[in-house]
C-alpha cells in the first residue's frame, strides 16, 4: 500500500496576513505594526514591516492567518515526522498510524469471528464455507485508506473508535449471505481492550520485524565493516580527553557493533503479549453465554494464532509490562548510538575523518568552507527526542488505576513518535557513516606527537624484571613534561633489563603499541554473530 505524504494543497504563497476570509466580510486581525504605515501606502502592502516601540497586546497578532485557513499538509503538520521528515519515516505508517491501528482492529475482529466458528459448542455460528472464509480474509487483505476513512465517519456518530470498527464490519459483510447471518457475533463477549491490546501488540511486532530490526542490522553491519576495514589503522586513545594507550580505529568501531548487537538481541527477545479475557479479565460474559466452553484455553489459542504470547492474568487491559521492557531496550539501543554519534563527531573534529562533500550542499550560510557533521548531529538530536517519548511510555503504561483507567489510551497513540524519531536517527547515522573517509596522516601525526604513551609498556616490563619503583621512574620522566622519541630511547638504553627485552622496547612506537586491537577488530563479526545467535 502506498502512503502519500499529507496534501500539498496549502502553499506558503497563500499565507497572506492581510487577506479577507472569502466566506466572510470580516478581515483577519491586522499585525500591530500595520497601523504604522500611512494610509496612502497601505495598498499593496505585503511583508514589509516598520519597527515600532508599540507593545503587542492580546488583540494584536504577529501573524494573520487563522487556523481555519490551514489545510493539513507537509508544511502545516505539527510533527516534523509528518512533514519535513515524512519521506524518511513513511514505512512506519502502515503499522503505527491511525490507519494501522484501525487495520489491526479489523484483523482481530475478523479473526475472532473465524475462531468462534470453530468452537463446536457455539452452534449459532456454523463453520464457514471456503468462500465465506475467503470473503472475510479479503476484507483484511483489501482493507484500504478509504475503508479506514469510513470507520472514522462512523466514529463521528458513535464517538467510540472500536465500536465504529464493529459497525463498519457489519456493513461490509452484509453482502455475504453466510456472514450476514452471524453479524452480531462480531465483537462477541469482547471489551474494547480485547481488540485494542492485540492491535497494539501486532502494530509493535510488525514495526520491529518489518522496519526497525532491518535498519538496526544495517547499522551493526556498517560498523562491522568499518571495524574490519580499519582494523590495522592505529589511533591515539583519549581517556578524560587526554592522550592514552593507542588503539586502532577499527577496534573502536567494533566496540559499538558488539554493544548494539547485544541490545538488538534484547529487543528481539522481548515477549510481545496479548490478552482476550473480557471486561475485567475473568471471562464473565463468556461463561454466562456458553458455560461449557473452556474460554481461557480458547483465548490462549486465539492470541497465539496471531503470533503473540498469551497473558492469562490481566484486568481489563493487558498490563503493558512487555511494552515498558521493549521501550526501555529501545532507549538503551538509542543511548549507545548517541555515544557513537558523539565519538564520531569528536573524531571528525580532530581530523581523523574527512567527510565526502556533495555538490550544491552548503555547510554554513556565512562560512563557505564549512563541512559540518550534520548527520551525526541530526541523529543525536532525534535520539534525544525519541528517548524522551519512549521513556514516558515505558514509565506510564504499566500503571493503571484498579482494573483500568483511560490514561493508557491516549499515550499509546504516541508510539509512532518515539519509534519514528528513532528510525529517523538510524537513517541519519547510516548516511553519516557513508560520508566518512579516514584521514590516516592526521591519525599518524597525533601518535607521533605522543611518545609518552609508551611509559605504560616500559614500566610494565620493568616490573617483570624486578626494577625498583618502575612506575615512579616513568612518572618522573613523563608526567607534565615534553617527551620525545629520543628521550624515551635514552631511558630504555639505561635500563638494567635483559638485552632481548630492551631491544623489543626500542622497537616499540606509538603506532605499533596497539596490543590485540587489530585481531579484535578483524574478528568482530564472529563476536556479533555469537551475541545475536544469527549472522548479520
Amino acid at each position: 500500500m502506498e502512503f502519500a505524504a499529507l496534501s500539498n494543497a496549502t502553499q506558503l504563497g497563500s499565507f497572506n496576513p492581510l487577506r479577507t476570509n472569502p466566506e466572510s466580510s470580516t478581515q483577519y486581525p491586522l499585525p500591530f505594526w500595520y497601523a504604522s504605515f500611512p494610509s496612502s501606502s497601505r495598498r499593496g502592502c505585503s511583508c514589509k514591516a516598520i519597527l515600532s516601540t508599540h507593545t503587542p497586546t492580546s488583540s494584536h497578532k504577529m501573524f494573520g492567518p487563522h487556523s481555519a485557513d490551514f489545510e493539513l499538509s507537509a508544511l502545516t503538520a505539527l510533527s516534523p515526522l509528518d512533514g519535513r521528515y515524512w519521506g524518511k519515516v513513511k514505512e512506519l505508517a502502515p503499522f503505527l498510524s491511525e490507519y494501522g491501528l484501525i487495520y489491526f482492529r479489523v484483523l482481530v475482529e475478523i479473526k475472532w469471528l473465524l475462531q468462534l466458528s470453530q468452537i463446536p459448542e457455539i452452534v449459532e455460528i456454523p463453520s464457514f464455507s471456503e468462500g465465506a472464509e475467503s470473503f472475510l480474509q479479503g476484507v483484511i487483505d483489501e482493507f484500504s485508506v478509504n475503508d479506514a476513512l469510513e470507520v472514522k465517519n462512523i466514529e463521528r456518530v458513535t464517538n467510540h473508535d472500536v465500536k465504529a470498527v464493529e459497525y463498519f464490519l457489519k456493513q461490509k459483510c452484509q453482502s455475504n449471505a453466510e456472514v450476514a447471518k452471524v453479524l452480531e457475533f462480531f465483537h462477541f463477549a469482547c471489551t474494547s481492550e480485547d481488540i485494542n491490546n492485540l492491535a497494539h501488540a501486532l502494530m509493535l511486532k510488525e514495526t520491529m520485524d518489518s522496519v526497525m530490526f532491518p535498519v538496526m542490522d544495517k547499522i551493526i553491519k556498517a560498523l562491522c565493516d568499518m571495524a574490519k576495514d580499519n582494523a590495522h589503522i592505529p589511533m591515539l586513545s583519549r581517556t578524560h580527553g587526554q592522550p592514552a594507550s593507542p588503539t586502532t580505529l577499527g577496534k573502536e568501531m567494533a566496540i559499538f557493533a558488539v554493544r548494539l548487537s547485544r541490545e538488538r538481541k534484547e529487543l528481539s527477545q522481548v515477549e510481545i503479549l496479548g490478552k482476550f479475557a473480557g471486561a475485567v479479565g475473568n471471562y464473565n460474559a463468556h461463561v454466562v453465554a456458553y458455560p461449557d466452553v473452556n474460554w481461557p484455553h480458547i483465548a490462549e489459542q486465539f492470541v497465539q494464532s496471531l503470533g503473540l504470547s498469551f497473558n492469562p492474568y490481566v484486568a481489563q487491559i493487558e498490563s503493558h509490562d512487555y511494552m515498558a521492557k521493549l521501550f526501555h531496550s529501545l532507549i538503551q539501543f538509542n543511548n549507545i548510538l548517541i555515544d557513537f554519534d558523539r565519538d564520531v563527531w569528536g573524531y571528525i573534529s580532530l581530523g581523523y575523518f574527512k567527510q565526502i562533500t556533495k555538490a550544491g550542499e552548503i555547510g554554513s550560510s556565512t562560512m563557505p568552507h564549512k563541512v559540518n557533521p550534520i548527520d551525526f548531529e541530526n541523529s543525536e538530536g532525534n535520539l534525544g527526542v525519541a528517548n524522551g517519548g519512549l521513556s514516558h511510555l515505558s514509565m506510564k503504561l504499566p500503571i493503571s488505576r484498579w482494573q483500568r483507567d483511560l490514561t493508557d489510551s491516549t499515550v499509546l497513540r504516541n508510539m509512532g513518535v518515539g519509534i519514528g524519531h528513532s528510525l529517523l536517527a538510524y537513517k541519519s547515522t547510516l548516511q553519516g557513516i557513508g560520508k566518512l573517509q579516514v584521514n590516516e596522516s592526521r591519525l599518524s601525526e597525533d601518535l607521533n606527537q605522543c611518545w609518552e604513551v609508551l611509559a605504560e609498556p616500559i614500566q610494565t616490563v620493568m616490573r617483570r624484571y624486578g626494577v625498583p619503583e618502575p612506575y615512579e621512574k616513568l612518572k618522573e620522566l613523563t608526567r607534565g613534561r615534553a617527551v620525545t622519541k629520543e628521550s624515551i630511547r635514552d631511558f630504555i638504553e639505561g635500563l638494567d633489563i635483559p638485552e632481548e627485552a630492551k631491544m623489543n622496547l626500542l622497537k616499540l612506537t606509538p603506532d605499533t603499541y596497539v596490543g590485540a586491537a587489530v585481531e579484535l577488530a578483524r574478528t568482530v563479526e564472529n563476536a556479533v554473530n555469537v551475541v545475536n545467535g544469527m549472522k548479520i
